[in-house]
């Protein structure tokens, strides 16, 4: 996807960014028009639905949608009458363009979920039956500070939250990658530290690596 125009003056903040997908320059904010667009329209749905119902907000924005194509609608067709011309439809290129998903499309996706949900399930098994009892520990310990977040935010606060996060952290990480870098390689180093004496002095740990390198 081609970078969005920038003018001279931040031409050189964007010249040795790797180029991303759609979705990946949304969220790396290569165009600030765009994602800016983005983050306030998924912000104002969210704040919507944690103010009313799913279907309320979808009552209301349908209606809101269908209202401005009416209205559109209606108003080039003013136009052309005034102006004496014949452009046709003013959503022709919409009503032409084909939006069918294309099967090949549907089961790529479909795969690609079933393979995520069976590796999700697995690793699930592997936690709650103990395979390894230092994994299942560290699994229990985020269970137990989810409590505790569950206890501040509700679902939908914690959707916005992580709305917002998906707009700002991946930025940020870019922006500043090797102290980023530095710092979770140090964290990781402790945290594999801690495990291996842990599994060091809990002999269920050390039978379940052994079996792991038979």
């Amino acid at each position: 996807m081609a970078r969005p125009k920038q003018s001279p003056r931040h031409a050189a903040q964007y010249a040795d960014l790797p180029p991303r997908g759609p979705v990946e320059s949304l969220i790396y904010w290569r165009s600030a028009a765009r994602s800016g667009a983005a983050l306030g329209a998924g912000l104002a749905l969210l704040v919507a639905l944690a103010c009313c119902s799913v279907v309320s907000v979808l009552a209301y924005s349908s209606l809101l949608a269908l209202s401005a194509a009416v209205a559109f609608r209606i108003y080039k067709n003013v136009l052309q009458a005034v102006q004496k011309t014949n452009e046709g439809h003013p959503f022709k290129w919409l009503l032409e363009k084909d939006i069918s998903v294309p099967a090949e499309r549907a089961q790529s996706l479909a795969a690609a979920a079933t393979a995520h949900l069976n590796a999700a399930l697995a690793e699930l098994r592997r936690l709650f039956l103990v395979e390894d009892l230092v994994d299942s520990l560290k699994f229990g310990v985020l269970l137990w500070c989810l409590t505790y977040v569950g206890a501040c935010f509700n679902g939908i606060t914690l959707i916005i939250l992580g709305w917002i996060a998906l707009f700002t952290l991946p930025k940020a990480y870019e922006m500043n990658k090797p102290q980023v870098d530095a710092n979770l390689e140090l964290a990781r180093a402790k945290i594999n530290e801690i495990s291996a004496k842990v599994r060091a002095a809990v002999p269920l740990g050390r039978k379940a690596e052994s079996e792991k390198d038979k």
